[in-house]
């Protein structure tokens, strides 16, 4: 698979103007920040809801459920997004005095979203109102369910709107068609943040909290800040501003008991609190409970009260968690041996896109395969297990450049009865069909992909923040880097690359390396890890690395890293 490094086109002027320190004015302007405002990330400086379509009519409504003591259900969705979203909606209600209850589909047995089966569980609880969360866009008939039992039905949510919305009392979905409000890029939990911050202020307005206290919404930014990064939407200023705005919280160790439990677990430090350890560490413990069990334990975590009523909860959610790992390895070593077969099938080629599947997979852990075969093969790939109803639930993920909703939609428009269902994002999407029909959708899914790229071989990118120069490879510009905005999608943390000579490589773990390379003029030596590969020091005399600058914590003693990303002989 063909591989190029590419360098980042900085204005220069527009990089000082940004920042006194070069490296990070540089930095900055290679994400298209242009003005002092966009560094800025205060709360004062997050969006306002005036042009939030729908938020006006769900307030309406959920006062006058408050008033009229309606009971609420909370219907939420089994990831990271879902659960944080529904212990935001769920807490504030509580405490705003509502009677209220969550209810989240078990995805083995209901699937996604307000489907017609979970309105009739739903129906068990006797609510009043439903009020989704990070669900619902998409659930015309599930909408139609509920208002047919006299249910009021308020939908929360931020998916891609297909073309006929359900029939709800209100909808609040930035992505909903005629919405004027300033970020596309919220996710769940965030939707639902303006929706309880805007409710709080209308209750304000009528003297709520005369006799009861208002909640702090800012409390709640923990959640926020966990949700938005783990739903890895892109981190345009608003998203930037609510996830710093948590992780100081977390930081500041003021956090959700659950959040710190999580964090404990997980033997990271929450004083030190970064994006990566969001997403790459307590994420993952939360949709590990949705993966393979039931994501109310991560909810319940969530909503403890306190550390010790949060740990045994957060305990059981680092075993499923483990567990997952477990499952994810056999299940990613059989998808590899697929990539191999179709490789040779194809004299020594990968085709543009990639379906795979084995009946015994873990419904829940195709998604994380599908995104490590992407990873792998640099192609969009498609995993698929089959159901408890004999049908193949697939799990997809995209790369830069190919809208995997939109490819799915044009195969659908070409062969109508392909899919059963389907949804998603431009990155990830999801589909149910037909046993029958894999062959068909993995040679269509390939043909559109081919398509789309005209025929072009897909060629991996590495854009980079450029050369260092040596006096910039330094702890303090690490640690800098490390805390001076939230990196994440759209949003990447810095790259840089340059040429090496690699004078040390010594083997840790399974599978990875540690490495010391020498910088050109010979004299200095950095310390370096390479994660998840060999490296033969002996194959070449140079090699262009791309790399970052890394804060290495050991026994409460810090040090200066690099973590290699790609390298290749130079020579």
């Amino acid at each position: 698979m063909a591989e190029q490094i590419r360098r980042r086109q900085i204005d220069a002027g527009v990089a000082s103007a940004l920042h006194q320190h070069q490296l990070i004015g540089k930095i900055l302007a290679g994400r298209g920040l242009t003005s002092d405002g966009e560094l800025e990330l205060s709360l004062k400086k997050l969006i306002l809801p005036t042009r939030f379509k729908g938020l006006d009519k769900a307030i309406d409504l959920l006062t006058d459920a408050l008033q009229h003591k309606k009971r609420i259900l909370v219907v939420g969705d089994y990831d990271a997004d879902g659960a944080t979203s529904t212990a935001l909606a769920t807490d504030v209600l509580r405490k705003l005095g509502a009677s209220v209850d969550y209810l989240v589909p078990n995805r083995f047995e209901y699937g996604y979203g307000l489907s017609p089966a979970i309105v009739e569980v739903a129906l068990q609880m006797t609510p009043d109102l439903i009020l989704t969360v990070d669900n619902g866009i998409a659930s015309n008939e599930g909408v139609q369910a509920a208002k047919n039992a006299g249910l009021t039905v308020v939908v929360t949510d931020h998916h891609l709107p297909p073309e006929t919305l359900p029939q709800a009392d209100a909808i609040v979905n930035p992505n909903q068609p005629g919405c004027e409000f300033g970020s596309k890029n919220l996710c769940g939990v965030g939707v639902i943040f303006y929706v309880m911050a805007g409710l709080c202020r209308h209750l304000q307005s009528v003297q709520w909290f005369n006799i009861q206290p208002m909640p702090q919404m800012a409390d709640y930014l923990d959640l926020v800040a966990l949700g938005t990064v783990a739903d890895v939407v892109p981190l345009d200023h608003n998203n930037r501003i609510l996830i710093e705005q948590g992780l100081r919280r977390i930081r500041a160790g003021v956090a959700r008991p659950g959040i710190l439990a999580l964090f404990s677990v997980a033997a990271r430090d929450h004083h030190n609190a970064t994006t990566d350890d969001l997403g790459f560490m307590i994420g993952p413990r939360l949709n590990a409970a949705g993966r393979l069990d039931d994501i109310s334990v991560g909810i319940e975590c969530l909503l403890a009260e306190t550390v010790s009523q949060a740990m045994p909860v957060a305990s059981r959610l680092d075993e499923f968690n483990r567990k997952r790992r477990q499952i994810e390895s056999g299940m990613r070593d059989q998808g590899m041996a697929q990539v191999e077969e179709v490789i040779a099938s194809h004299q020594g080629e990968l085709p543009f896109a990639l379906s795979v599947y084995r009946p015994d997979w873990h419904e829940g852990v195709i998604g994380i395969l599908a995104s490590r075969l992407k990873e792998h093969c640099h192609r969009p790939v498609f995993a698929f297990a089959k159901a408890a109803d004999g049908t193949l639930k697939g799990s997809g993920r995209s790369i830069p450049g190919i809208h995997i909703r939109d490819v799915l939609v044009a195969m659908v428009a070409e062969q109508p009865g392909l899919l059963s269902k389907f949804g998603g994002h431009a990155m990830a999407a999801g589909v149910s069909l037909q046993e029958k029909h894999l062959n068909t959708f993995a040679t269509a899914f390939n043909r559109r992909v081919e398509q789309l790229l005209n025929g072009q071989a897909l060629q991996r990118e590495w854009l980079t923040d450029g050369p260092l120069n040596e006096t910039d490879i330094t702890l303090d510009n690490a640690a800098l880097i490390k805390y001076l905005q939230p990196w994440g999608q759209s949003f990447p943390p810095p790259l840089f690359d340059d040429v090496f000579q690699i004078s040390n490589v010594q083997p840790i773990g399974t599978g990875h390396m540690r490495l010391k390379l020498r910088c050109n003029n010979g004299k200095r030596e950095l310390p370096a890890v390479a994660f998840n590969r060999r490296v033969d020091a002996d194959a070449c005399h140079r090699w262009h690395v791309v790399y970052r600058l890394d804060v290495n914590t050991y026994k409460n003693r810090q040090s200066l890293q690099l973590v290699v990303e790609h390298l290749a002989p130079a020579d």
